[in-house]
């Protein structure tokens, strides 16, 4: 892992919320973009080198709508950046790491991610991202 490419944040209105870390960080943020095959919609922000991502669900059965309803909203995931998420995926799996989906699918912000499971990372959803070349 190189370092933490993000903060991902669970939000029940991404407007209001938008609004917020605009005023926040100084700054709109750079980017929205939906990710359909999550049910999710999302915004990022910058601050120096670090960035944050806001999450919404766009419908009830979104991963993201499962979590607001049970702990509301807050910081839902830490993601770090990785050079070979493939070779990573094994890694952790081999030093025993339950990974959510062991096949990495296409996310937000051009890259391809996989999650591990909180229960193996006391109680965090780690996310592991590379950039699409």
């Amino acid at each position: 892992m190189n370092k933490i490419e993000h903060i991902g944040i669970a939000v029940k209105d991404l407007n209001a919320s938008n609004d917020l870390f605009e005023k926040l960080f100084g700054a709109p943020a750079y980017k929205s973009e939906e990710v359909a095959s999550e049910g999710v919609m999302t915004s990022f922000f910058k601050n120096g080198p670090n960035k944050i991502e806001l999450l919404a669900a766009t419908n009830a059965e979104s991963p993201i709508a499962k979590f607001l309803e049970k702990k509301g909203e807050g910081i839902h995931h830490i993601a770090f950046d990785v050079d070979d998420i493939v070779a990573e995926i094994e890694r952790l799996k081999g030093e025993g790491f339950v990974v959510l989906n062991e096949t990495p699918k296409k996310g937000a912000d051009n890259k391809i991610v996989a999650f591990l499971h909180p229960k193996s990372t006391n109680g965090v959803l780690i996310e592991l991202c590379q950039e699409i070349k």
